[in-house]
């Protein structure tokens, strides 16, 4: 049986951030995922899942600045240094934590930029993330997003992730598959869930095209879940969908999981 990781940066949103720890758990989430953890110091953050007996399964390395439209630094040229030092800050976090893996954010793509120049920068960071993490036995990971939701993001496809995870050529290092994204750019989930598996170590779920509960839109994600149990997969998949209104009314579909 699939097993839900609470993401909560899109869930329990009408709650204080400390307080959604313990919503999830109420809520029958034994593990959560959630954007960044910078605002907060680890000690705060590993109290709250000891207290609630969850597990950390994925957070992200830092956006960068935000308003001026970057989603990540890892890929920018000339700002190694910022992100070697955003790699450290993921790294000290993860282990405090006990998460098993981080997902690297790379950067968006200003028009007109050498796309190439960003792929080899990003190159050259993630292998000095790779030896960074290796010692700790925590995994790195890079997502696709789509470019409805991210514009000029450094790769939209799965395909992309996929051809950069060779590139990169360091142990550790794999793609995360989400499910929505996937779906608004590549289609074929259950070629991506089936022909792919151990090289996608997270799955990421929501409603397509709306992002909302898995229990609606374009995607049969029932048939999807049984699917990823049949392929052996033993991560989390991780909720990251907005609610249509309050989280808990529309938990319905986790019922059947719990």
């Amino acid at each position: 049986m699939p097993k839900f990781a609470a993401n909560l940066s899109t869930m329990f949103t009408d709650l204080p951030f400390l307080a959604r720890f313990d919503a999830a758990a109420e809520a029958g989430f034994r593990g959560v995922e959630f954007l960044f953890p910078y605002d907060y110091d680890a000690a705060e953050l590993k109290q709250a899942l000891v207290r609630n007996h969850l597990e950390m399964v994925l957070f992200n390395t830092g956006p960068g600045n935000v308003e001026a439209g970057e989603w990540g630094v890892s890929a920018i040229p000339g700002r190694e240094e910022e992100a070697r030092r955003d790699i450290d800050t993921a790294l000290e976090y993860a282990v405090a934590l006990d998460c098993p893996q981080v997902h690297i954010m790379a950067a968006t793509v200003p028009e007109g930029a050498d796309r190439e120049a960003y792929c080899r920068t990003f190159i050259e960071n993630i292998r000095y993330a790779a030896d960074r993490f290796a010692s700790h036995g925590i995994r790195i990971l890079l997502e696709a997003l789509n470019p409805k939701t991210k514009p000029r993001y450094l790769y939209a496809s799965q395909y992309q992730t996929l051809e950069m995870v060779k590139r990169i050529d360091r142990p550790g290092v794999f793609t995360q598959l989400d499910l929505f994204h996937a779906q608004l750019v590549d289609g074929n989930l259950s070629h991506l869930i089936g022909d792919f598996t151990g090289q996608y170590q997270h799955i990421q779920i929501a409603s397509a095209p709306d992002r909302h509960e898995p229990d609606e839109g374009e995607i049969n994600y029932p048939w999807l879940f049984d699917l990823i149990d049949q392929s052996g997969y033993q991560g989390w998949i991780g909720c990251e969908y907005f609610p249509r209104a309050s989280t808990l009314e529309g938990l319905d579909w986790f019922t059947p999981y719990k």
